[in-house]
């Protein structure tokens, strides 16, 4: 079900609900534009919105004009910690802002995003990030296929680690959350790799270039099993794996998306229910279970590429129609930002 729609000002590419409390009703859309020409240039902002999906309101709180970006993630939810939100761009940054709160402090009215910090981490573009789950560090990859680990102290940040980990872009970082210590990366080189950080230089612990036939662009563990993780790539396939032979990954079963898999983002509460961003062929909800994966639901309601994808951060123990089954989706040359309920994943909560 369609809650609301609008149009960016720029070609949109990322989308993130807020995950903390009183804010969970707060989007986050960001774009990447390239003016070409003599002197090409790539601008970007984000948006901040307030999503009312009871009432089909999507209220633009905030915009920050900034350079383009390719990657936006808020901080993992923990003791005290307050929202923030990450930036991957372009000009080769880390950009960090804070969600300062509205006049009444308790919910998304008149808030907006302030930089709390910022880091030049590279002169090649900053192509995507991620969280580590203490929220102490950001892994972030680059247009050369390098990654680098920032840490963050008191808003101050700094490289804790760089090193070259694949042969061409780097388009997917990502921590291992039950084992912080491993780090995941994929890239345009077909490589999948896992580090361990606990060696410096960081290690691969392994690695595999034989599964994947195009490139790899985003690799999500699964949150409730140790040893379950996913690859999307532009071969269309998304991969289950079983990391417990650390050696010589699993690769248990695959499933053909009909695009690029661009994005993969976990259902908050139901185990097993992936939304995927398809690129050329939408959107699709794929239940995985015993390792073998299905396609619930498709949504073909944009018209350019599938590229932002995620899930609203609902109470589950609410039990009010679609509260926690809203899905955020962007398409890139459209400009197109959409909000809507999916009907398959209510079937399984």
């Amino acid at each position: 079900m369609d809650v609301a729609h609008c149009y960016l000002d720029g070609n949109a590419d990322a989308v993130e609900f807020c995950p903390h409390g009183a804010f969970r009703n707060v989007l986050a859309a960001s774009t990447y534009t390239l003016q070409e020409g003599k002197q090409p240039s790539r601008s970007g902002s984000i948006s901040l919105f307030d999503v009312d999906a009871y009432n089909h309101r999507l209220e633009l709180l905030h915009r920050v004009e900034t350079a383009g970006i390719f990657d936006i993630k808020w901080n993992p939810v923990g003791d005290n910690s307050s929202p923030l939100l990450a930036q991957s761009d372009a000009d080769g940054f880390l950009r960090i802002y804070g969600l300062e709160c509205g006049a009444d402090g308790l919910t998304a009215a008149g808030a907006f995003l302030r930089e709390s910090g910022s880091l030049c981490v590279s002169s090649h573009m900053c192509l995507c990030l991620d969280w580590h789950p203490s929220a102490t560090s950001v892994s972030v990859g680059h247009s050369d296929g390098s990654v680098s680990i920032i840490s963050l102290s008191d808003s101050h940040l700094r490289v804790q680690e760089q090193w070259k980990a694949h042969e061409f872009e780097l388009w997917t970082t990502s921590f291992d959350i039950q084992r912080p210590y491993l780090l995941y990366t994929g890239s345009d080189d077909c490589k999948f790799i896992c580090w361990d950080l606990r060696t410096s230089p960081s290690a691969p612990a392994f690695q595999n270039s034989k599964a994947h036939k195009m490139g790899v662009c985003c690799i999500v563990k699964n949150p409730n099993d140790l040893h379950a993780l996913l690859t999307g790539s532009y071969d269309e396939h998304l991969r289950i794996w079983d990391v417990r032979a650390i050696s010589k990954p699993v690769n248990e079963a695959s499933i053909c998306l009909g695009g690029g898999v661009w994005r993969m983002k976990y259902h908050p509460f139901v185990s097993g229910l992936v939304l995927a961003a398809c690129m050329h062929n939408g959107f699709a909800i794929v239940r995985i279970n015993d390792g073998n994966a299905e396609v619930t639901e498709t949504y073909s309601k944009h018209g350019s590429l599938a590229y932002g994808a995620d899930w609203q951060i609902g109470r589950s123990e609410s039990k009010d129609e679609g509260k926690n089954n809203l899905v955020a989706t962007c398409s890139f040359y459209d400009r197109l930002l959409r909000v809507w309920i999916s009907e398959s994943a209510g079937t399984f909560c």
